[in-house]
């Protein structure tokens, strides 16, 4: 007798079924130690999310407790301001507590970390370490917010030094940044003045155009742009 087209799918079916089934016995084992190892791999994966979550968060809360201490320490960070012996050592022993901290850490945090560092030397008016902590906290803040600001802060202690060159080609590092980095149009105009600054009045005329042509409604620095334009152009 001739089966319809349902009695053979169903047998065929039940084939398949009977041949998975055997399958599945003749290899239980293989598969439950190939199961019990995604499982422990995902349990792996969630552990070391949920450990490193709460590792950044305890780094932050530890900058948090930093940046208190530095801001409670500000108005005695002056190289001018010594009468004050025991805030000197409070402002050493931050230091020394960053430096050890960013050493430990990594992305922003320590990029952090590395900022608030640059901040007590430039307020020392040490620009050399300054722009060494600034740097530090650019490598380490990749590619967020903190990174181009810290790019173009190592470049104003690297002007501070008299160190043109270096500053010149620090601010159009910052530049690199594109969109995330807002004072861009300052940064430009930097670069221009600089090349102006060392008589290089080609140079100082392609960044002005350039700002003027990137940032054409920038309030400030667009308007300055055109007027060194009009004075270098004469």
């Amino acid at each position: 007798m001739k089966m319809s087209a349902a009695q053979a799918q169903q047998e065929k079916k039940a084939t398949i079924n009977e041949k998975l089934n055997d399958f599945i016995q003749k290899n239980r084992v293989k598969l439950i130690a190939g199961l019990s190892a995604i499982l422990i791999i995902l349990a792996g994966i969630v552990i070391f999310t949920t450990v490193r979550e709460k590792i950044q968060t305890g780094a932050l809360a530890k900058v948090d407790a930093f940046t208190q201490r530095y801001y409670d320490l500000r108005m005695y960070i002056s190289e001018d301001d010594h009468d004050d012996d025991s805030k000197q050592a409070d402002i050493n022993a931050l230091l020394e507590d960053l430096s050890e901290f960013a050493a430990k850490n990594s992305g922003f945090a320590a990029a952090r970390a590395y900022s608030i560092s640059a901040e007590i030397y430039a307020g020392q008016k040490k620009w050399e370490d300054a722009e060494k902590a600034w740097l530090a906290s650019a490598d380490k803040a990749a590619k967020a917010y903190l990174a181009p600001v810290s790019v173009f802060n190592a470049a104003v202690a690297a002007e501070e030094q008299g160190n043109s060159q270096q500053a010149i080609d620090l601010y159009a590092r910052a530049l690199n940044y594109g969109d995330n980095f807002p004072a861009a149009a300052r940064a430009q105009f930097s670069v221009g003045r600089l090349e102006e600054g060392r008589n290089n009045r080609s140079a100082a005329l392609e960044a002005y155009r350039s700002l003027v042509s990137k940032w054409p409604n920038d309030p400030v620095w667009t308007n300055l742009a055109q007027s060194r334009i009009v004075v270098l152009a004469d």
